[in-house]
């Protein structure tokens, strides 16, 4: 181990991480060779099993360049319990694989505890990972950050775009941020073509740079699964990579467009700065941002306020952005209804 140690990898501290990462989740047969989930079915008729796979994107090298881990393992339990959300799944169970060039015990306990309260907001389990550390590979402090996802659903019961008709309510539900998309344009503009300071603070944001660009992607399992578990919700886009264009139209038949009212919701200021320092399109902004939204739901016109106000009631800020229309599967964001 020794020779190990030389070469650049520590057994010893992996294996003072898995103990660590037992007592964070609190599940002691963590380390095993494959993660154990009892699978009670319960009411469930035709079970099916929705997995996710995701990672964080260039939002780690704000995380690393801040010297900040602690919610960086949240961003990435959203990003793949919310898309088996938005299948009408329950999410059960979640694994990480972190890959460093040099472990450092305190930098991957911050991560991992991340992931620990991502899997908690999730109401799902941490059943296991895999920590590779891989001296010449990453360097500079440098480390990636996946995961995996897996919820159930009935299959009579997931979302599907055959249940959508013209006329239904699209609601949006704000995102905190930026969530894990655009990092790579956005550390463009602020840290390449311009020389912002992770302490500035842009005008109309509450926070500082550092702590701005690494608000947690917001979960959305808590408030939204009982709605879809009553049957009130009819399909649902996770807003990520592509903005409210490419993610709304995933959800879309062939016969629907979506139409919405640009200023029916609240643009972070974020974004608003971005778009002015970067001189953006609003094109630009609409493909690459989630424009203030993390998801967007579809519901029928009778259940609508019902479901407003049930969001609301669960702590989320809830917008009526726009309908369903006759069409092609577009997505037409109207700026002429401000």
């Amino acid at each position: 181990m020794d020779a190990y140690k030389k070469a650049g990898v520590d057994i010893n501290a992996g294996y003072k991480l898995v103990d660590d990462i037992k007592n964070l989740s609190k599940n002691s047969a963590l380390g095993s060779f494959g993660g154990l989930f009892p699978l009670e079915l319960g009411t469930y008729q035709n079970p099916v099993l929705v997995s996710g796979t995701d990672g964080v994107g260039t939002k780690l090298l704000i995380a690393i360049k801040a010297n900040l881990h602690k919610t960086i393992g949240i961003d990435l339990v959203a990003m793949c319990v919310n898309d088996v959300l938005a299948q009408g799944a329950k999410p059960l169970f979640f694994l990480d694989y972190l890959g460093v060039g040099h472990l450092d015990n305190d930098k991957a306990k911050d991560i991992v505890s991340g992931v620990v309260e991502g899997v908690s907001q999730a109401q799902a389990k941490l059943v296991g990972g895999e920590t590779a550390e891989m001296p010449d590979m990453y360097t500079d402090g440098h480390y990636d950050l996946a995961g995996f996802a897996v919820g159930i659903a009935d299959k009579a019961k997931l979302l599907s775009a055959k249940n959508l008709r013209e006329g239904d309510v699209l609601l949006g539900l704000a995102s905190n941020g930026l969530h894990s998309n655009g990092f790579s344009l956005v550390r463009d503009i602020l840290f390449k073509q311009h020389d912002y300071s992770l302490d500035e603070t842009l005008p109309g944001c509450e926070l500082d740079l550092k702590h701005e660009l690494l608000r947690p992607t917001k979960i959305y399992v808590k408030s939204v699964l009982p709605l879809i578990d009553k049957g009130k919700i009819t399909a649902i886009a996770h807003i990520t990579g592509g903005g409210l264009p490419e993610n709304v139209a995933r959800i879309l038949p062939d016969n629907l467009s979506a139409e919405f009212n640009y200023g029916s919701w609240k643009v972070p200021a974020i974004m608003e700065n971005l778009q002015r320092i970067g001189q953006l399109s609003f094109d630009d902004l609409k493909h690459t941002f989630n424009l203030g939204l993390g998801m967007v739901v579809a519901v029928h016109p009778d259940v609508a306020e019902d479901v407003k106000a049930e969001l609301e009631k669960s702590g989320e800020t809830v917008y009526r952005v726009g309908k369903l229309v006759s069409g092609h599967q577009e997505v037409i964001i109207r700026k002429d209804q401000q």
